[in-house]
């Protein structure tokens, strides 16, 4: 079912209405709340550290990203979801004492640059019965606690695989880059979005201002709300140990490691000259889903600066941590995908884990029923984007010259 025409047709009459001062979907800070109180009945949104980011987010949104109806839209219905989760969240911890005592302890952190592997691995690690990922279904509807008596999987499974399949049919090109199903790993940007301070907002649309504050931003506070998060979805679960990913987590390894100090962190590698033409189509194509106009070469150009910048940073940070280097691990591209199980047993041997025979054998299904571009190949090239290699090495020749990484 192509569904691209009527889209067209819907933004374009959205546009139509515009040019006479009659936006068709309207949003702000102040409406969007109230009417997530107004669908929960509650009020309590804990902590308000949440209110600067999403003020910030809703009015760049509104100045900036260009937004079609479409994206007007999403802006408006994601942003009164994440809000009415926080409430129920929060309502959640005050009925269930038992949530806060909850200890998260050692999860394994997956974070590095974008389109490294940490997908696979991400899905692979899932396939340990040891482990515990957040599902994409409990990052979508978290409320109930998954580990309630009376908490019901299958309606809200069934509820986030019909919102993907409406993104898929909007975007078809997404599901070749990025597929996933409800039950699949979610990352952690889907968790922080709940407190408004997440790099998921900033691949979406273009928000330069939002972007910049999320640089500076000091997010301890997100991450703690994280850890929270975790809470609610360990509560009456049997404990396990959690895997987590995000890539955008190298912008923060302060505020990451001072809520989760006891972390196993597994940086993924790869060519930068694969990462950067890979992620700006990425979020090409989520930008046009959303926005009237996108300029590829400007997001190219962001790419390069944004991921330069945090691969010099987390290298500042493990050098500032040296005495303490057996808590990261590393991750090459090439090891992973050529031999993804090897790879995984030397990663367990360095964190003292054990690797079942079980585990293993799920691990090798998966991939039997997985294989690479599955879904189909997305072909692009750096000169699409504005980006070459002589800048690229310029940008990343630290990193390169570290992790041994070549032009492939």
């Amino acid at each position: 079912m192509n569904i691209l025409p009527l889209i067209k047709l819907f933004n374009a009459s959205g546009a139509r209405l515009r040019e006479f001062g009659l936006p068709l979907v309207e949003f702000d800070t102040q409406s969007c709340i109230a009417e997530a109180q107004r669908k929960t009945g509650l009020q309590d949104f804990g902590d308000t550290t949440f209110l600067e980011p999403l003020q910030i987010l809703m009015e760049a949104c509104e100045q900036e990203a260009n937004l079609s109806m479409v994206g007007r839209l999403a802006v408006k219905n994601e942003t009164i979801r994440l809000l009415t989760n926080r409430l129920q969240l929060i309502q959640d911890r005050k009925t269930h004492d038992g949530i806060e005592q909850e200890r998260i302890k050692a999860p394994i952190i997956i974070l590095g640059l974008p389109r490294t592997g940490s997908t696979l691995l991400h899905n692979l690690l899932a396939q340990d019965p040891t482990n515990r990922v957040p599902r994409l279904w409990e990052t979508v509807t978290p409320s109930p606690p998954p580990g309630h008596p009376h908490s019901s999987a299958e309606p809200r499974i069934q509820h986030t695989n019909k919102l993907l399949k409406g993104f898929y049919l909007a975007a078809p090109k997404f599901k070749i880059v990025y597929p996933m199903t409800a039950l699949d790993p979610a990352e952690c940007v889907t968790i922080m979005a709940h407190s408004f301070s997440s790099a998921q907002f900033q691949s979406t649309y273009h928000i330069p201002s939002y972007q910049k504050w999320l640089a500076n931003a000091v997010l301890r506070r997100a991450y703690v709300e994280h850890r929270q998060f975790l809470q609610h979805l360990q509560w009456n679960y049997q404990p396990q140990q959690w895997v987590l990913k995000a890539p955008p987590h190298i912008f923060a390894p302060e505020a990451l490691l001072s809520v989760y100090p006891d972390a196993k962190v597994i940086q993924t590698h790869r060519s930068p000259y694969a990462v950067l033409g890979s992620v700006t189509s990425f979020d090409i194509i989520l930008r046009q889903t959303f926005s009237r106009s996108v300029d590829p070469q400007q997001i190219g150009q962001e790419a390069l600066s944004q991921w330069s910048q945090a691969v010099q940073l987390f290298m500042n940070f493990r050098d500032s941590q040296a005495t303490n280097n057996s808590q990261f691990y590393d991750m090459l591209y090439t090891n992973l995908s050529q031999n993804p199980i090897e790879a995984i047993r030397k990663m367990y041997a360095h964190f003292g884990l054990t690797l079942t025979n079980r585990a293993e054998q799920n691990m090798k299904e998966f991939l039997k029923k997985n294989p690479k571009h599955k879904n189909g190949k997305h072909r692009y090239s750096l000169s699409q984007y504005g980006l070459n290699e002589v800048q690229i090495s310029s940008h990343f020749k630290a990193y390169m010259h570290r992790y041994k990484l070549d032009a492939s």
